[in-house]
């Protein structure tokens, strides 16, 4: 994959891992920071996930598969958006990496997603995704 098609953001919380890892895995949160999506899965490697909301007055369904779990450390899926205009077929699909790491007495959360289409659907993803992580962090910080 061309390090270009890769959208990146991270950023420091002043919480635990724990707490991160709680923001990133508890629906009631998640939709507190990420649109008001509401998510549904049962966080186990090979299961489905799904984020329902609507989006600029228009009701959508996502999906991906949960592919790995490392609770407080890292956490992997695919992502496909209806939203996004391309068929629901693999080729489509994104790869979204949270990891966790400590850093003093905060957390540094990195995530990637791959698979964007052009250096623009990646940047404009990578600025989606700092302002989702900026979400997180008041959320956790209030």
């Amino acid at each position: 994959m061309t390090e270009s098609l890769i959208a990146r953001a991270e950023i420091v919380i002043q919480a635990t891992p724990d707490d991160v890892w709680l923001a990133l895995t508890e629906p009631e949160m998640i939709e507190k920071y990420l649109f008001g999506s509401k998510v549904e899965t049962d966080w186990k490697a090979g299961s489905p996930i799904t984020y329902r909301g609507e989006w600029q007055n228009q009701a959508y369904e996502d999906k991906g598969v949960i592919l790995e779990v490392q609770p407080g450390k890292r956490l992997v899926s695919t992502y496909w958006s209806g939203l996004s205009g391309v068929p629901d077929d693999p080729a489509y699909y994104k790869t979204v990496t949270y990891e966790l790491g400590r850093e003093g007495d905060a957390t540094r959360l990195r995530v990637t997603q791959d698979n964007n289409a052009s250096p623009e659907e990646a940047e404009h993803s990578s600025q989606n995704w700092d302002r989702v992580l900026q979400g997180m962090k008041a959320l956790l910080e209030a």
